[in-house]
């Protein structure tokens, strides 16, 4: 493979990338216009000086745009979808009358987090991540600390790290003929990590704001939009669980899952009519979020070094940075890993930085100040550091058993080093 142009050894493409990040982390009220120029500049270098995936040109960026379409507009369909889903939860008074059944110190944040992991554990990351977004705005008077921001992300995907319909990489093993068993040691890892950084951000969280003691008086949940949002979710699950077992092909050219939200938040409008007035600025907003997404895919992630326990613990500060899809997909091609651990990694590792999973795009798009890449890490280190916690934790009780018989005949790829085509689902990047 041609060597790619680089400075100082590090490839171009990686000091672009890291140019848009530092543009918007600086610019805080351009962030959509230094995302979108970002995304143009990378595509015009690689079209002009390197390829996508081994194929240079338009013709490459042709493929790369087909092979990520699904992905980005299941996240789009989602992004906006969830929005409305989200004021729903809020409108059923659930988040107010939350108060009632939580502790009323730092112990009522931990809870919550141990609730979105266990919602994520079957419901998409996304949903999961927004819901206890929404469910934090109204325990702590929309005053909610980044660190505690950061969490609800992590137990988000923590939770999905051991489900196989929890995750899109969790989903992207089980249809490759992973056993669901297999994925499951993830909780292994996961359980003590969210343990160790659930009650630091709970005590964050208690220091910057304290949770509503008491739920208001005459407060009563309003059924009909609690029913909306276990319909919009039910369609989600339903769609993802039956293409799943019958038609996996299907995921991998069809937004199934966001199409599956739009169609229950259109049939449920006559019953009680969703926020239309949200729509715009997710729209604008998830703009954003899609064009930093598009960003990492462009990144040269094509070869990983030999299957080992630290090439799995590396890849989850790997999936931080970039789209763990391909690096499950090159990882289920490669073979040889503990396929336990590579689920906690990938999962897991991307909730390091807010733009390392599908579910802090999301949480990003209702919280602006979750947008600082230097905040996230400075408040959110305990997410780090539950991450080599719960891999440790992992590799002491478990130990490494890779599966090096995992080389399952694959049609050839399209272009040398490109990453194949997985069905992605849950239609998110994470």
């Amino acid at each position: 493979m041609t060597p790619l142009p680089s400075v100082a050894g590090i490839p171009v493409d990686f000091i672009l990338f890291a140019l848009v990040l530092a543009g918007v982390a600086i610019f805080h009220h351009h962030t959509l216009r230094v995302a979108v120029i970002g995304l143009a500049v990378i595509a015009l270098y690689k079209l002009a000086f390197t390829d996508f995936a081994g194929v240079p040109g338009f013709a490459g960026l042709g493929r790369h745009l087909v092979h990520e379409w699904v992905t980005i507009a299941n996240l789009f369909l989602l992004l906006v979808g969830f929005a409305l889903l989200s004021k729903h939860f809020e409108d059923s008074q659930v988040p107010a009358i939350l108060p009632k059944f939580l502790p009323d110190d730092w112990k009522g944040g931990f809870v919550m987090l141990l609730l979105v992991f266990v919602l994520s554990s079957f419901l998409d990351n996304i949903a999961a991540a927004m819901i206890g977004g929404t469910m934090a705005m109204g325990l702590f008077r929309g005053k909610v600390h980044v660190g505690f921001l950061a969490a609800i992300v992590a137990a988000s995907n923590a939770g999905g790290s051991g489900s196989v319909v929890g995750d899109t990489t969790t989903t992207m093993m089980w249809i490759d003929g992973v056993p669901p068993a297999k994925v499951f040691d993830a909780y292994v890892a996961a359980l003590p990590a969210l343990l160790f950084f659930a009650v630091i951000a709970a005590r964050q969280q208690d220091a910057l704001q304290r949770i509503v003691k008491d739920a208001p008086a005459g407060v009563r949940v309003e059924w009909p939009r609690l029913a909306i949002v276990v319909v919009i979710l039910g369609c989600a699950i339903g769609s993802n669980v039956f293409f799943n077992l019958r038609h996996p092909e299907v995921l991998a050219h069809v937004p199934v899952i966001g199409i599956a939200v739009w169609v229950a938040i259109a049939l449920t409008a006559a019953w009680r009519r969703p926020d239309w007035s949200l729509v715009p600025p997710a729209v604008l907003g998830s703009i954003f979020l899609l064009s930093l997404v598009l960003c990492a895919s462009m990144m040269p992630v094509q070869h990983l070094p030999a299957a080992s326990w630290q090439t799995a613990f590396g890849l989850g500060f790997v999936s931080a940075v970039f789209d763990n899809i391909p690096l499950t997909a090159l990882a289920l091609r490669q073979g040889g890993y503990d396929w336990g651990f590579l689920a906690y990694a990938v999962g897991f590792g991307g909730s390091m930085i807010w733009f390392g999973s599908s579910a802090g795009v999301a949480l990003a798009s209702m919280y602006p100040q979750a947008r600082s890449v230097a905040s996230w890490v400075r408040h959110g280190w305990h997410i780090a550091v539950g991450y080599v916690l719960g891999f440790g934790v992992m590799l002491a009780l478990l130990g490494w058993h890779p599966d090096p018989a995992h080389q399952r005949a694959r049609p050839a790829s399209p272009a040398a080093g490109a990453v194949p085509v997985q069905p992605a689902s849950q239609g998110v990047t994470r």
